[in-house]
């Protein structure tokens, strides 16, 4: 009779030993005793299997506990708000050839070269600033009613005056900045000349032709006998620049805080002689805003008016780009869709 004690130990630190625990099952040595069944005395059969029997049981059970702990990883746990390269090693970076520039990167590019060729400086702006900024030095006091048509974000975060910081709805934030930053160049003669091409952000109903976040460009222009007829002129430069061909523009009366007069600035369509869906038939285009930078304004940078006059416009981006390319609808810019990246 072979020794079922024995065999039992072997199995079970064969078991062990095993990455695959369960091919012990398929051992010779358990067909063996399974077979041997047959050839004992009836008187012996059933005793014998019932050892047999609980020598698979326990081999059963000693897989199961092996299995288990085969199964159980322990891993460090995760900061899924830390940089991957916490977590994990740095990817292999993508082939150049598969990539590109986003479209309103290249195209921000281009407006801050060609404005750039006209004298005219590239800023930053911010994607948290203070209402100071973005509304008391453009000549919005507290209380003004004009401050509402900006459908602000505000952050449970406060300012020195315990005012709500803002994500800035128009680069406009950066306008008083900017002519501090280089009000020294009028004492010498120049010029302060800057434009401000950055995200902005507004709490928009969304849809083709409104995103809560898209880009703009603010442009300030700043010396001594600055006139509207020079903002015309630096726009309709800019505009056919940009889009390669001659164009006629008109201003209509608008109203800004921060400017006096203010204007809306309409261009003929570029895509069109007779009307078409870009110009909803109209042959023109209303664009931007634009007008002759208020007093206000200058005195809240230190910079007399009585002396020194200047223009301001600011743009969105987005739709500059939509109606070069005939682009229908603003969302794709933010929507990561490589089908309509790849187009660029």
């Amino acid at each position: 009779m072979p020794d079922i004690e024995l065999l039992e130990r072997q199995l079970t630190a064969r078991v062990h030993a095993s990455a695959q625990p369960s091919e012990v099952l398929r051992a010779p040595e358990i067909r063996q005793l399974y077979a041997q069944i047959r050839t004992l005395d009836a008187s012996q059969r059933a005793e014998f299997g019932a050892r047999v029997n609980a020598l698979k049981l326990s081999i059963e059970q000693a897989i199961a506990a092996r299995q288990a702990e085969l199964d159980y990883v322990e891993l460090p746990p995760i900061d899924v708000t830390a940089p991957m390269d916490v977590n994990a090693a740095l990817p292999a970076l993508l082939p150049a050839e598969q990539g590109s520039q986003h479209p309103l990167t290249r195209e921000i590019a281009r407006i801050s070269e060609i404005f750039g060729r006209m004298g005219f400086v590239t800023e930053q702006s911010r994607e948290i600033d203070d209402q100071y900024h973005m509304f008391e030095s453009l000549n919005f006091p507290k209380g003004h009613p004009a401050r509402d048509d900006y459908d602000t974000f505000m952050t449970v975060e406060t300012d020195r005056e315990q005012e709500p910081l803002i994500a800035p709805a128009h680069t406009s934030t950066m306008q008083n900045r900017t002519l501090v930053k280089y009000r020294d160049q009028l004492e010498r003669g120049e010029a302060i000349a800057a434009i401000v091409p950055d995200r902005v952000f507004r709490n928009e109903d969304l849809d083709a032709r409104h995103e809560h976040t898209f880009y703009q460009v603010e442009g300030i222009y700043v010396a001594r006998g600055v006139h509207a007829g020079m903002l015309v002129a630096t726009l309709k430069k800019f505009l056919e620049e940009y889009y390669g061909r001659q164009l006629e523009v008109r201003v209509n009366p608008f109203y800004f805080p921060f400017t006096e007069p203010s204007f809306e600035f309409a261009l003929s369509c570029p895509f069109c002689e007779h009307g078409c869906n870009v110009c909803s038939q109209s042959k023109w285009i209303e664009l931007l805003g634009c007008g002759m930078i208020h007093p206000n304004v200058l005195r809240a940078a230190d910079i007399d008016p009585e002396v020194y006059t200047g223009f301001a416009f600011g743009c969105g981006i987005d739709r500059l780009v939509m109606m070069k390319y005939g682009i229908e609808d603003v969302r794709h810019f933010e929507s990561a869709k490589l089908d309509f990246l790849r187009q660029f």
